[in-house]
């Protein structure tokens, strides 16, 4: 490797990824192409912002001109994909954009690369393609059952990679992320969400009953598994990345109002979105037997250092909470918090 398309790369665990390897490796070029769709926030790259090895473009994946004009350019040998619509709840009013990007996208970056001869191409996925789990936890050979059109449309995105690796001989190499945390993640994602929220003192609508259990991964410790999987993952090979440390929903919210110092009657449970799972559960045996990799951050640690960056970092997250946050706020929560109960 030497010259890296980071697609998706202004983005929460995209802008991870490029901050650590363009810090570590000045030995790679990295180019970030980007659509900067809402979730796309160039204040995520400050950080890199002048890094001689760093460059970046503005485009879309579905967009084939645009493609080939920046592997060429740059002469990339390395895709890594993450570019993405990645919201359940978004997905759910409208999952246009999501097949569109997420399956449409990743056939063009595939596609193009073949015809130019670009055989490094690694795609980040979600555990949310292997649907819900009531107990035990999910092993890369498993069915994939998904269950919203965004996890649908990452599964679709999962299948093309697969058949680029069988029929013409890519090296592709997939992995599949648990529910990711930290820094400059967008605000309507739930832990920021509800940080956020919190600060002001907004009640934090929480879905259902709110038993509903996720496996938390720190963005570092995803952004580290990425690296891992690129350079040393087998050929056609899927990794799961998940952070071993699951909890219901409402625990981690009651674990961010102690840490804030704010009042649990903040709580609003709301009426349940459609199709929500109840459960997701990975197991990391392939990944640290085959790799090596582990999760180094200890949840609470992290959630406590994530919790104190949003506080520290109003000036990245006010200017977000604005005009198009604000309809979707709007349109996802203001009839359920009007019917919504507290505890």
């Amino acid at each position: 490797m030497k010259n890296i398309l980071v697609t998706g790369g202004a983005g929460f665990i995209g802008s991870a990824f490029v901050r650590r390897m363009v810090q570590a490796h000045p030995e790679y070029t990295i180019i970030v192409l980007d659509k900067l769709t809402y979730a796309g926030n160039l204040d995520n790259l400050l950080p890199v912002n002048n890094a001689p090895n760093y460059a970046f473009e503005q485009g879309d994946i579905a967009h084939r001109d645009v493609v080939q004009r920046v592997l060429e350019t740059y002469d990339i040998d390395t895709i890594v994909n993450f570019a993405a619509e990645t919201h359940v709840d978004r997905s759910i009013l409208a999952p246009d954009a999501f097949i569109q990007t997420d399956v449409v996208g990743t056939y063009i970056l595939l596609d193009t690369a073949r015809q130019l001869g670009i055989q490094r191409v690694h795609h980040v996925s979600t555990d949310e393609v292997y649907g819900s789990i009531p107990e035990g936890f999910f092993r890369e050979g498993d069915l994939l059952e998904p269950n919203s059109p965004y996890a649908a449309s990452k599964a679709g995105a999962e299948m093309m990679l697969r058949a680029y690796h069988v029929t013409y001989g890519m090296y592709t190499t997939v992995t599949r992320g648990s529910n990711t945390f930290g820094p400059y993640q967008y605000p309507e994602k739930v832990a920021p969400f509800f940080i956020t929220e919190a600060i002001d003192n907004r009640s934090l609508p929480l879905y259902g009953d709110g038993l509903q259990v996720r496996d938390w991964l720190y963005v570092d410790d995803h952004a580290d598994a990425v690296e891992v999987v690129l350079q040393k993952g087998a050929p056609g090979a899927i990794y799961n990345v998940g952070g071993e440390h699951e909890m219901h929903n409402i625990d981690v919210t009651r674990f961010i109002l102690k840490v804030l110092g704010k009042p649990e009657s903040l709580i609003k449970h709301v009426e349940d979105r459609p199709g929500h799972d109840r459960r997701y559960a990975l197991t990391n045996d392939k990944i640290r037997a085959e790799l090596g990799w582990q999760a180094q951050h200890n949840f609470e640690e992290a959630m406590t250092a994530t919790i104190r960056w949003y506080q520290d970092n109003e000036w990245w997250w006010r200017k977000i909470k604005t005009g198009e946050y604000l309809d979707y706020y709007k349109a996802q929560y203001a009839e359920r918090l009007a019917n919504a109960g507290s505890g």
